[in-house]
């Protein structure tokens, strides 16, 4: 029996955190399918998105770790995994989802897992967010005269 793992996330401008994330999610199993954000689910839950999500899907399935990666459902979180049907979901650390919950609802559906937390990744300070800020500082102190 094949083990997939299913990994979601929305992989805006992919950084070392993101690599460790996949790289841990695919130990887990034989298969990592990754399901990545819709722009329109990045924007509601993080920020607007940096690059498209095409492009994003593209740039998560050339990692190593990932053997598939697909765009996510505009309107249920769930229909990922309902097509799919992983054995383990692997969130990572600052995911909002409760696991209880995750695991519960997939059950309600047909498609038993169990969900497996990452441990905090060690590259923290690269997340995108902190790399925008460092970039936007450096400029702001460049354009200084």
């Amino acid at each position: 029996m094949v083990v997939r793992v299913m990994a979601t996330g929305v992989f805006d401008l992919l950084h070392p955190g993101h690599l460790y994330f996949l790289t841990e999610a695919r130990k887990l199993g034989d298969e990592l399918v990754v399901v990545v954000a819709r722009d329109q689910t990045a924007r509601r839950l993080k920020h607007e998105p940096y690059v498209p999500e095409t492009l994003r899907r593209e740039m998560v399935e050339a990692l190593k770790p990932v053997d598939r990666a697909i765009l996510g459902s505009t309107t249920d979180i769930y229909e990922s995994v309902v097509h799919e049907k992983p054995n383990i979901i692997a969130l990572g650390y600052n995911q909002v989802w409760n696991e209880t919950e995750v695991v519960r609802e997939c059950a309600r559906r047909g498609v038993p897992v169990t969900v497996a937390r990452i441990n905090r990744r060690p590259y923290d300070d690269l997340a995108t967010r902190r790399i925008v800020e460092r970039i936007v500082e450096r400029h702001a102190k460049e354009a200084r005269p």
